[in-house]
């Protein structure tokens, strides 16, 4: 059996230029075969949560707009309109077949607070149990530059690690990675089959087109990201006949990057999958050795130096002597605490802050590496 069949929890992400035929609005045929190729995933067994693009875009079309305006207000305009007739799309196609489908619109916030991305798990899990087809988006119409996540490829991978799904697949205008842009170089090499978060394809992948924030590269980190809760990811052109259907068969489509490490907890891959720090702390070369090797709390005698006015319980991300972040975590002292302990031996806490705190800056249920 192969590891498709094996599957049984899938995440399917579309993006904007195929639901909107390249911006020429909504492309009702396509939508039909999707939709019947999801109903025969779960007649087969697979439960299906889908992350879609496209809002904008449509939005854009019934507006009359021809290129993606720059300024929020106009994005988010955009996206309002065009989410109706996205979700009309999808529920129209899918009562076809009997079936319910549920708006869930995500934003930062259901993701960076605890109980919120608690309750969002449970909610798209009690919904895939109910036999209802969750349509997800960003919440584009409140969310604003500085909290959103960026695309939906990145989206996708977070709804992977909420759902403990098994596959990311992400469908998209290109056949898949490969080793140099095959528009500007027609010998470019295809890449088939990798490993999730192995460098190398960031190098590779190139930019977005002009109807979507996400490109190539978006797409290899959301599938790092879905490793993290043990998902495979594959990318595909939803383009090609009957493409959900083959993957699941087993057939070798488009690059799929699996995901070689154990799955974290689920605590963890909340850590693992927030997007804004409050501030940063510099390990010398033995803290990051002990985090890496032995998973470890992160004790204050290991810090060189820490930027950002960050508070008790912040995220921080945790970086090595070049600057390159290697693990995260929630902070047990606020900034003017912690320049007072950092470098310093753990026993020593009670006297330079006046009382006994934790012995560690952060403890390693609360850190995770990256």
């Amino acid at each position: 059996m192969t590891q498709n069949k094996r599957a049984q929890r899938w995440v399917i992400k579309i993006g904007s230029a195929l639901l909107t035929n390249d911006g020429r609005g909504l492309y009702i045929a396509a939508i039909e075969q999707w939709v019947r190729q999801i109903v025969e995933l779960r007649q087969s067994g697979i439960e299906v949560v889908l992350v879609s693009s496209g809002a904008v875009a449509e939005g854009m079309v019934r507006l009359g707009w021809k290129t993606r305006p720059h300024a929020l207000h106009e994005l988010q305009a955009a996206a309002a309109v065009g989410q109706m007739g996205l979700i009309q799309a999808y529920e129209s196609q899918f009562q076809r077949y009997g079936l319910h489908t549920a708006q869930v619109l995500l934003g930062h916030d259901d993701i960076s607070a605890r109980d919120r991305y608690l309750n969002a798990r449970g909610t798209l899990k009690t919904l895939v149990q109910l036999g209802v087809i969750p349509v997800i988006n960003e919440n584009d119409t409140v969310v604003t530059d500085e909290i959103r996540f960026g695309d939906n490829d990145t989206l996708g991978a977070l709804v992977a690690n909420l759902i403990d799904a098994d596959l990311l697949v992400i469908l998209t205008d290109q056949e898949g990675l490969y080793e140099s842009d095959p528009r500007s170089n027609p010998n470019a090499a295809f890449v088939a089959h990798g490993r999730a978060g192995d460098p190398q394809y960031e190098l590779m992948a190139g930019g977005g087109g002009s109807l979507g924030r996400g490109g190539m590269i978006t797409k290899i980190r959301a599938a790092k990201l879905a490793a993290r809760s043990g998902a495979d990811t594959v990318i595909a052109s939803g383009r090609a006949d009957n493409v959900l259907m083959r993957l699941a068969s087993g057939e070798a489509l488009g690059t799929r990057l699996v995901a070689d490490n154990q799955p974290l907890a689920a605590r963890k891959q909340w850590l693992a999958g927030l997007m804004q720090t409050n501030g940063r702390v510099m390990l010398d070369d033995g803290a990051v050795r002990v985090l890496r090797e032995s998973g470890r709390s992160l004790l204050p005698v290991g810090v060189k130096a820490i930027d950002g006015r960050f508070n008790r319980g912040d995220l921080v991300a945790c970086v090595d002597a070049n600057g390159m972040e290697i693990a995260r975590g929630l902070v047990n002292y606020a900034y003017d605490e912690a320049q007072k302990i950092i470098g310093q031996s753990s026993d020593r806490i009670e006297a330079l802050l006046g009382y006994e705190g934790e012995k560690e800056l952060i403890h390693r249920d609360n850190l995770v590496m990256l």
